[in-house]
């Protein structure tokens, strides 16, 4: 039901309605063409610019959302509203690590146990699934701890969204990330807080994921990054973080000689949870004293765009 290129989707749609304007005539006849149980944004008063116009429709989003109406929830387009939240998380990106607006609408839907299962399916599908583009711990985050101190729940209920609160802690944006203990191919060990630059790139990878193969090249023909990595300003972490290291010793050769490439020993963040493993390859983008600037990223360009942005 839900995928990458809804979500996709879901943000050209946003960013043509912030940019551009409709006519009437378009209005009406896209109204008269919806089905009989729709939800509808708000539509920003034509005075405004463009950057005008998605403020307004960030602050105004749910008005026209009757919270207390399970029914229609039971009646809606599941698909649609997906792609409704979507377009409505992709407002907030411009402040990632806010979690209050998604706080706020969880407290919202809070009003019954219907409302917030919808609501919290909604946050599962766009910013917890592990495919999905806009996944955003820092706005998950508000809606497990809503779900949690709802009451609705018993306790074989909680413990799902209770383990993903955890998870979800871990390694925050702006906090210092946990440290690795980490196996070189030679045996000798070393700990992520032990790397010395200016940067880290944590790239917790799999030789055997074709999706992991692609990212890695991506890191590894990145002309920003491999001037960087060049001159020692950024190091690039390579860790396998499962049991079997064949394939990881057998893709040795395939890694740039100045990575350091290597493995996790004693699978420890895989059994004390100190990192996210749901979704691999994952990136983190660490500054010198180990603080997230990117976490659990698969796009090399958001690591280059973070790094230009902050030089």
């Amino acid at each position: 039901m839900f995928s990458r290129t809804l979500v996709m989707l879901a943000a050209v749609a946003l960013l043509t309605s912030c940019g551009g304007r409709q006519t009437s005539k378009e209005t009406a006849q896209q109204t008269k063409a919806q089905p009989a149980r729709v939800f509808l944004p708000p539509v920003a008063p034509a005075s405004l610019d463009a950057e005008q116009t998605c403020d307004y429709v960030k602050t105004h989003y749910w008005d026209n959302f009757n919270f207390a109406d399970t029914v229609f929830i039971r009646e809606i387009d599941t698909v649609d509203m997906i792609e409704a939240f979507a377009k409505y998380v992709i407002l907030l990106t411009d402040d990632p690590t806010n979690g209050e607006p998604m706080r706020e609408i969880a407290q919202k839907a809070a009003v019954s146990r219907p409302m917030l299962d919808y609501f919290y399916m909604l946050s599962e599908k766009v910013l917890h699934d592990p495919n999905s583009p806009l996944r955003n711990d820092e706005m998950y985050i508000p809606v497990l701890e809503t779900v949690i101190a709802s009451g609705y729940y018993d306790e074989y209920e909680l413990l799902s969204p209770e383990y993903d609160l955890k998870i979800a802690s871990q390694n925050r944006l702006g906090e210092r990330a946990n440290d690795i203990k980490y196996t070189l191919y030679s045996g000798k060990q070393g700990t992520l807080y032990g790397i010395r630059a200016d940067y880290v790139l944590l790239l917790i990878s799999n030789p055997e994921c074709p999706m992991c193969g692609d990212v890695a090249e991506a890191i590894a023909t990145s002309p920003m990054i491999s001037e960087m990595v060049e001159r020692g300003s950024l190091k690039v972490l390579y860790v396998y973080p499962d049991e079997d290291i064949a394939a990881w010793k057998a893709h040795r050769e395939s890694i740039p000689s100045k990575w350091i490439y290597s493995y996790d020993k004693e699978c420890a963040m895989k059994e004390q949870s100190t990192y996210n493993l749901s979704a691999i390859p994952s990136i983190y983008l660490l500054d010198k004293d180990k603080r997230v600037l990117v976490k659990d990223a698969s796009d090399v360009s958001v690591i280059e765009f973070v790094i230009d942005n902050a030089e």
